[in-house]
């Protein structure tokens, strides 16, 4: 890159003219008070301090989403999570009671709400993770349910 760029600087009190007569890949070529010199110098390059955002690939079909390569190991308990944060205000089933699908596990307030969490399918309860007045989050496994 052919440029001509002048500088006045000052060092330890001493005046120095310098022109920047050319810069390339590393090297550049420089006159100081009339004296050109040839300096090689390492170009740093500034990491940006902006995140770079990842999102996921959008698929257009399932024929499109890549296949999961191994099946994660089955459990036979099937976990009831909570849908969204609240308090649990009632629990209607026991350890070891069996449930059908679709029964009254417990009741929970959310949004000055009361909402029935209902199980998702037969069985028998395995562990019940909350009681009552609990404060939940969403996503929170409250009910495990085995077969």
């Amino acid at each position: 890159m052919e440029s001509t760029r002048q500088f006045n600087i000052k060092i330890h009190g001493n005046d120095y003219q310098v022109d920047i007569k050319k810069v390339d890949e590393g090297n550049a070529v420089v006159e100081v008070n009339g004296t050109q010199y040839e300096v090689q110098f390492e170009r740093v390059r500034k990491v940006s301090k902006t995140p770079t955002l990842v999102r996921k690939p959008v698929y257009h079909s399932e024929e499109d989403r890549p296949k999961s390569t191994s099946a994660p190991a089955e459990s036979k308990a099937k976990g009831v999570k909570s849908p969204l944060p609240g308090v649990i205000l009632e629990l209607k089933v026991g350890t070891g009671q069996k449930v059908k699908a679709g029964q009254l596990l417990l009741v929970m307030e959310a949004m000055k709400m009361e909402n029935n969490i209902v199980a998702p399918s037969d069985g028998t309860v395995t562990a019940l993770k909350v009681a009552k007045g609990d404060n939940v989050m969403e996503g929170d496994l409250l009910v495990e349910i085995g077969d």
